[in-house]
This record gives C-alpha cells, structure tokens and sequence, in this order.
C-alpha cells in the first residue's frame, strides 16, 4: 500500500500540467513555419528568374533620361529655328507688300510719262491715251485683287461697304441707293474705303 503511494507521487512530479505542454506544442510548429517562410521568401527572392538588380535598374533610369533630354533639346532647336524663320518671312512680307502692286502700277506711270512728251496732243489722242491708262490701271487692280464697291441705284444700303451722306426723296424703297458720289474699294475681304452715296428717304 505504501509502495504504491509513492509511485503515484513519482508519476505526480514527472507529469506536466496540461496547460504548458497545450501552450508548447501551440508555439513550437508558429516558429518552424515562420523560419520556413523566411527561408522561401529569401529563396524566391534570390532565384528569381529575370529581375534586373538595383544597378541595371539605375543604368536604364539614367539611360532614359538622357534620351528624354536629348530629344528636348532637339525639339527645341527645332522650334527655335521655325520662330527665327517665321520673323524672317514676316519682316520680308512687310517690306515686299506692294512689291506685286508696285510692279502692276509701273506701266501706268510709263504711259502717263509718255503722253506728256506728246508736243502737240490733240483731244482724241489725249482721250485715246487715258483710256489705254485706264485699262492698264483697272488691270492692276485686278490682278492685285483690288476690286470696287459701286452699288446700283435701287441697292439696299450695306452699312458695312457703303457710307450714306444723304437722304434724298425718291421714287424707290427707303434705305435704297439713289446716287453714287464715289466709288469705294476692297482688296480681298477687307474695306478700304466704302462708297459714298445718297440713300432714299
């Protein structure tokens, strides 16, 4: 009886409470795979098939970037260059504007000079010289687009191409062109001068 007494208090003081040896056995597979996931990750990240290092990385980032700034210099010279010549073409058209129209207007100037060197000029070869000057300067006009506004009698005003100096009584609707006083002018889509006229009441 006392035998076997002691042996269960053997087996009392070798035995392990149940908590701890819950709470070993729960802790000890947590650290075999923590230490397993480190070691794959470590793996995977040495291993892996293809990765540029930090170094390449680097080399292609500088190497980009000097394209980048190569190609802007480039454009900007490029850019530069079409402003230079732009300014260029600008300062050329105005000072060659009327070069066109300067050429159209010399002969006119040629046949007026030489009707003047006529010694004795008769009416009919004065007006056949004006005639033939007239011509030559409507000619000009045309080919440098320089074309008259001269409404008809019976037109409606256009106070963007007409200037009235008047109001008449007249026969026709009221706003309408009775007279024109002078003949005004247009090259292309803009007003040189507008025709002057009177308009009906």
């Amino acid at each position: 009886m006392q035998d076997q007494e002691n042996t269960q208090g053997q087996e009392n003081q070798d035995a392990v409470p149940a908590e701890e040896l819950h709470t070993a056995n729960a802790e000890k597979p947590i650290e075999q795979s923590a230490e397993k996931t480190t070691d794959g990750a470590t793996d995977s990240a040495a291993t892996a098939p293809g990765a540029p290092t930090l170094e390449q990385q680097l080399a292609n980032a500088v190497a980009k970037a000097a394209e980048l700034q190569d190609a802007f210099l480039r454009a900007k010279a490029e850019g530069e260059n079409i402003r230079r010549r732009a300014q260029d073409d600008i300062a050329k058209a105005h000072k060659f504007a009327i070069e066109n129209f300067a050429e159209s207007m010399m002969p006119v100037k040629d046949s007026l000079e030489m009707a003047l060197l006529v010694a004795v000029p008769t009416v009919e070869s004065l007006k056949e010289g004006v005639e033939m000057t007239l011509k030559q300067l409507v000619a000009a006009f045309e080919k440098n687009k320089l074309v008259e506004v001269n409404p008809q009698p019976g037109d409606k005003l256009d106070p963007m191409k007409h200037q009235a100096v008047s109001m008449v009584p007249a026969e026709q609707a009221a706003n309408t062109v009775v007279n024109v006083l002078q003949k005004g002018y247009m090259i292309a889509d803009r007003l040189l001068r507008p025709a002057l006229v009177t308009v009906a009441q």
